[in-house]
């Protein structure tokens, strides 16, 4: 992610006029993470400091940064949650799931903002998921 930002982000610098849109792939695990989860969490815990930096820095050329944090779209990934997944409680309990395809709605919205408009954080995710409350 941080070699495609850099490569997205200099292009868009040097181009006449400068600016552009960068939408990050985060998750909610990066603000309630699950059990057994570090090497992932981790990971998202990054996205967000990407996110905010190419978003301060980008102000001076036009660019904006902004992360989606998604919670349970049904990927190959997620389509287990539906058969339990280990609970902060330590019980294993199915998890609600909602179609990929609202994801990809969510980006083509930030995608397309005035370019002086900023949008940092999103978040989507399953209505019923135990994202709130969770933890």
């Amino acid at each position: 992610m941080f070699l495609c930002a850099r490569a997205a982000f200099g292009l868009m610098r040097r181009q006449s006029p400068q600016g552009g849109r960068i939408v990050n792939n985060g998750s909610i695990s990066a603000h309630v993470p699950r059990p057994g989860s570090v090497p992932y969490t981790m990971s998202k815990h990054a996205v967000t400091g990407l996110t905010r930096t190419l978003a301060l820095d980008g102000r001076a050329y036009g660019i904006a940064c902004g992360q989606i944090d998604i919670g349970n779209a049904l990927t190959e990934m997620a389509a287990r949650f539906q058969d339990g997944v280990p609970q902060a409680d330590g019980t294993i309990r199915a998890e609600p799931v909602m179609p990929v395809d609202e994801v990809a709605r969510l980006v083509v919205h930030m995608a397309g903002l005035p370019a002086d408009v900023s949008m940092p954080f999103a978040t989507i995710m399953a209505r019923d998921m135990p994202y709130i409350g969770r933890g």
